[in-house]
């Protein structure tokens, strides 16, 4: 990635600071110049304060290109996510943004069906705000305390679908089900996906069987986050068939899945 692809500001505001569940927060960053060059499905990488040395990457939720904000949604893993949490409107982040290859998408007007497991689903925001009530979104989560955005994809317009591994909220069961029966009932130009590498498999396997374009946003550990370190390589092959390794921060993270090596 050459450097003027991301801005050369690094320092910006927080205009709101939400818990959304006993994990999970949501950032909203003040950023005009970022969100004026912010694509659905790349990334932002923030430095936390108090002595971190690495960023920690976290997906775009929401590109507001008229208010110049962004949204991110993370959940606390560790050390560095838990000090962004404490984080309020008010403070800033220094943030390096927006990274990473994007989704590539076909005329909002197009029928597609949007895939998010766990932490892989605030992705999938961007997405069923641009096709509106021509997505259907189907999440995947461990349980009812779990599950996020499933508001904001309905006021999106979006067909919303609701999977939890115990049954506590919508369907019991894996997100592959009700994928495959809304293929069935009508076969949508793109299914684009994050999550778990095994629901991003299985998805993919269900795209190629019944010829339908797939794209998946990986993740992967990151170091640099803009393809100076190899922390973040993954197997990939080209037209030939050929393998290769692609660093998932600076190719991807998305990814034609037919492009990985699952």
């Amino acid at each position: 990635m050459k450097q003027d692809q991301y801005t050369a500001k690094i320092s910006y505001p927080i205009c709101k600071m939400e818990q959304l569940n006993m994990a999970a927060w949501s950032m909203e960053i003040l950023c005009p110049e970022v969100a004026a060059k912010a694509q659905p499905g790349q990334f932002v990488n923030i430095l936390p304060e108090g002595g971190f040395t690495l960023r920690r990457p976290i997906s775009i939720c929401e590109i507001d290109k008229q208010a110049g904000t962004l949204r991110i949604v993370f959940e606390v893993r560790g050390k560095g996510t838990a000090a962004l949490a404490q984080l309020r409107a008010g403070d800033t982040v220094n943030m390096l943004a927006p990274l990473g290859h994007g989704f590539s998408l076909p005329d909002s007007s197009e029928h597609v069906i949007l895939v998010g497991g766990g932490i892989g689903t605030p992705p999938m925001l961007p997405l069923a705000q641009y096709f509106g009530k021509n997505a259907v979104v189907i999440s995947g989560f461990r349980n009812q305390n779990a599950a996020i955005l499933q508001e904001d994809f309905k006021a999106a317009g979006a067909k919303t679908i609701l999977c939890t591994d115990d049954g506590s909220a919508g369907q019991k069961g894996l997100v592959t089900v009700p994928l495959a029966e809304e293929i069935q009932a009508q076969k949508p130009a793109l299914i684009c996906a994050c999550g778990p590498m095994p629901m991003l498999k299985a998805t993919a396997a269900l795209a190629m069987e019944n010829g339908i374009p797939c794209q998946v946003s990986l993740e992967e550990r990151m170091g640099c986050g803009i393809g100076a370190c190899l922390v973040c390589a993954c197997r990939t092959k080209d037209a030939e068939g050929a393998e290769q390794y692609q660093h998932v921060c600076k190719n991807g993270p998305v990814f034609n899945a037919e492009e990985v090596v699952w």
